[in-house]
């Protein structure tokens, strides 16, 4: 098994859903929501149609999950990409509802012509793969407006992060290790692939285990307002999220 494929399922199992259990987890991935929704709204502006949308590796959910609760299904047509037919789990609620389609493919070389999605998406994917060129490249073929991903980068406060393992390791127990990227390695490979980064947000300034302990939205909150407000999570936040889109 490949550490891609093996990737996709881990994110897309229930073990890995318990890591954004609780008020804390929900914090999580609210903030992470947030800026997807506002970086997809970029692409809204230039259609007053429903757009087509692609999520590699997303049996996570978190992207039709942040679509649906914020009332946008009506505009945007959602397929989730997965490695086996185990990523399927965590979706039937949304498959069943008729909030997304569910395929089965090989996540690096996608089972798609060129430009056969408006956007496509990839979410706790990067740094567990190591053909992660390989994906950035796949990801901007098939699409026709936008790519949005997400990564860890290791300009901020995540540079932390191998001194925080042991704990990460005992709050989630089957947490990973992950390669982390400077914003230049991943503008570079937009850029091998004819796209260009148009916008870029780090989602915390504090690393995400430090607010999975507190276990408090609202101290969260507090402790990374003052980041946020003075911009400095936007530039060395963790982890990013970026839009790239086609050069020209």
């Amino acid at each position: 098994m490949t550490i891609a494929v093996y990737a996709d399922i881990e994110t897309s199992s229930a073990g890995y859903k318990s890591r954004f259990a609780g008020a804390a987890g929900r914090w999580l991935l609210g903030v992470q929501s947030r800026i997807l929704i506002e970086q997809l709204s970029q692409v809204w502006v230039d259609s007053d149609q429903s757009i087509s949308l692609l999520d590699v590796g997303g049996g996570h959910g978190q992207i039709v999950q942040a679509i649906n609760e914020h009332g946008l299904l009506l505009r945007c047509q959602v397929t989730v990409l997965g490695s086996s037919q185990e990523c399927r789990e965590q979706l039937v609620p949304d498959i069943e509802a008729g909030r997304c389609t569910f395929a089965v493919g090989d996540l690096l070389t996608l089972p798609y012509p060129d430009k056969s999605f408006d956007v496509v998406t990839s979410f706790r994917f990067i740094p567990h793969c190591e053909q992660w060129q390989q994906l950035i490249r796949e990801l901007c073929r098939v699409a026709r407006k936008a790519v949005i991903v997400d990564y860890p980068t290791h300009l901020s406060v995540n540079c932390l992060s191998p001194f925080l393992f042991h704990l990460k390791k005992v709050l989630e127990r089957n947490t990973r290790t992950f390669a982390m990227f400077s914003h230049r390695q991943i503008s570079a490979a937009f850029a091998e692939a004819e796209f260009v980064v148009q916008e870029r947000s780090g989602e915390f300034f504090l690393p995400m285990v430090v607010h999975r302990m507190l276990k408090s939205p609202g101290i969260s909150g507090l402790l990374e307002a003052p980041f946020g407000i003075l911009n400095i999570t936007k530039f060395l936040g963790s982890p990013v999220i970026v839009r790239a889109t086609p050069k020209g």
